[in-house]
């Protein structure tokens, strides 16, 4: 590990251990760990995804269980993959009882955490993958369906992303709900989207 890398691993960890003992919204007493992060810091690719379920919150990992196979799958399409290429977070740290969407009040609370995240690795390119992670960077600029494949620039945010060009792209939860790979379908935009993002991607 070259020192730029354990530097930004000692600043993520500290932030890691305010995270741990937050209490902030009532979610601290239903959790079982926070799930804070996965991949590998990096300054060119994140990904945020909503928040943690029952598998990640099990494990204190984002993105396990059949969801996290799927997306390690599209990455792995295009030749990327979580331990060498994608840093990976959620809007909440906590999960949600019965998995609903955060709440508002939620969201603000956990924001400073991934606000760090987004401050301290300074991404290039940001993927927002599903409704609540556009939401809570992008605001209202409408649905998954609609927006997904859009690279939107820096100053489209509602909060400080440091520069980062951001796609919305679908949760893989989705597309385990929505199976066919009917051109047109979820899966086969989601290989469009992929590919563009690997385009992106190899020009850093």
């Amino acid at each position: 590990m070259n020192s730029e890398v354990a530097e930004i691993r000692s600043e993520l960890d500290k932030i890691r251990q305010k995270c741990l003992s937050c209490e902030k919204c009532p979610l601290c007493k239903t959790r079982h760990n926070i799930v804070f992060d996965d991949g590998i810091p990096n300054n060119k690719l994140m990904l945020i995804g909503e928040a943690p379920g029952f598998y990640e919150d099990q494990q204190g990992k984002p993105f396990v269980g059949k969801a996290g196979q799927l997306l390690d799958r599209i990455f792995a399409s295009v030749g990327l993959n979580r331990e060498k290429d994608v840093y990976i977070c959620n809007t909440l740290k906590c999960r949600p009882p019965d998995n609903r969407n955060p709440l508002p009040e939620e969201k603000e609370a956990c924001w400073e955490y991934l606000e760090a995240q987004i401050s301290i690795l300074k991404p290039r390119l940001i993927l927002l993958c599903g409704n609540v992670a556009v939401q809570s960077i992008l605001g209202n600029v409408g649905g998954i369906t609609r927006i997904r494949g859009n690279w939107y620039p820096p100053e489209s945010a509602i909060v400080e992303v440091f520069g980062a060009k951001m796609m919305p792209i679908f949760h893989p939860s989705y597309l385990l709900r929505n199976d066919t790979r009917e051109k047109g379908g979820p899966k086969w935009l989601m290989w469009q989207d992929i590919q563009e993002i690997k385009r992106e991607y190899d020009k850093l």
